[in-house]
C-alpha cells in the first residue's frame, strides 16, 4: 500500500516529515507549509494505522517510507522524525543509509530503548483504560503526559483528535498484523554518517531525555538543540519556532562546504 499523504513545494532537496505515536501527518500543520515556501518539496504522510493509512497486513514503518519515496520517484531525502516517527527515521536511515541526506529528530524514540519503571507504569495505567473501554481516558492521559507547558487549547483539542482517531483504527486490528521492527543495534546508530540535528525538551519525559543525551553521543555528526520550553511535543506547541529551528537547520545541510 501506499501511505496516505501530502505534497507541497518544489525545489532541489525533499523534505519527508514523520508523526510521532499519538499524533498523525496534521501535527505538522505548523511547519508544512513553511517548509515549502523555504524552498523544499516537502512530504508529510500517515504512518500504517494512523490518521488515514489503515493497517491491513503486517507491516515494517520504514520499508512502507522507503516505498512511498519510491512512488514519489524521490531518491534522497531530509527525514525528520518526532517521538515514534524518529525511531522510524532512524530505522529508515540504517537501512537505507544511501536514501537519506540529513536527519533531524524531535523528542526523538530510538530502537532497542527500554522503558524507565516510571514509563511502563503509565503504559500499564493507559492499558487498564484501554481493557476497560474507557477510549477517552485514555485519550486524556496521552494529551496530559506529552504536551508541554506552552501547548494552548488548541493544541490539546489537535493531540486529543489524532489520538483517538489512532486508537479507533488500532484496537480493531488483529495482532498479526502488529508492526514488524526491525533489529537495529547501537553500532548500526553509530555508522549513520548523515548530519543529524536531536532536540530535546526541557519538559519531556526523563525517558526521552535520556534517549537524546544517546543520541548526541552515538550519531557522529549529532548536533544537539535544548528546547528549555518544549515538552514532548515542540511542533504543536510552538510551531512557528519549531518551523523555524527546521528551516535553518536545513538551510546549514544545504550550504556549500567552503
Amino acid at each position: 500500500m501506499t501511505l496516505s499523504h501530502d505534497l507541497a513545494g518544489q525545489g532541489p532537496s525533499t523534505v519527508v516529515l514523520l508523526h510521532s505515536g499519538v499524533c498523525d501527518r496534521r501535527m505538522w500543520d505548523g511547519q508544512f507549509s513553511a517548509l515549502a515556501e523555504a524552498g523544499h518539496r516537502v512530504v508529510r504522510c500517515d504512518l500504517r494505522g494512523f490518521g488515514e493509512s489503515l493497517i491491513d497486513a503486517p507491516h515494517t514503518h520504514a520499508d512502507d517510507v522507503r516505498d512511498l519515496l519510491d512512488h514519489l520517484g524521490v531518491d534522497s531525502a531530509v527525514v525528520v522524525g518526532s517521538s515514534f516517527g524518529g525511531r522510524v527515521a532512524l530505522e529508515f536511515a540504517v537501512r537505507n543509509p544511501d536514501r537519506v541526506s540529513a536527519l533531524a529528530l524531535l523528542a526523538s524514540a530510538a530502537p532497542g530503548m527500554q522503558p524507565s519503571d516510571d514509563l511502563r507504569a503509565w503504559g500499564a495505567r493507559e492499558d487498564v483504560l484501554l481493557e476497560a473501554g474507557d477510549i477517552d481516558g485514555a485519550v486524556e492521559l496521552n494529551v496530559d503526559t506529552w504536551l508541554g507547558p506552552e501547548a494552548d487549547d488548541a493544541a490539546r483539542a489537535r493531540v486529543r483528535e489524532m489520538q483517538r482517531r489512532a486508537f479507533d483504527i488500532q484496537l480493531t486490528v488483529p495482532d498479526e498484523f502488529s508492526p514488524i521492527h526491525p533489529e537495529v543495534t547501537r553500532e548500526d546508530l553509530a555508522r549513520i554518517e548523515a548530519p543529524a540535528l536531536v532536540v530535546v525538551g526541557g519538559h519531556d519525559v526523563p525517558d526521552f531525555r535520556a534517549i537524546g543525551d544517546d543520541l548526541t553521543s552515538l550519531l557522529p555528526t549529532a548536533r544537539r538543540v535544548d528546547l528549555d520550553w518544549a515538552g514532548h511535543l515542540p511542533a504543536l506547541e510552538r510551531p512557528d519556532e519549531t518551523a523555524r529551528l527546521l528551516v535553518d537547520f536545513l538551510a546549514e545541510t544545504s550550504a556549500p562546504t567552503p
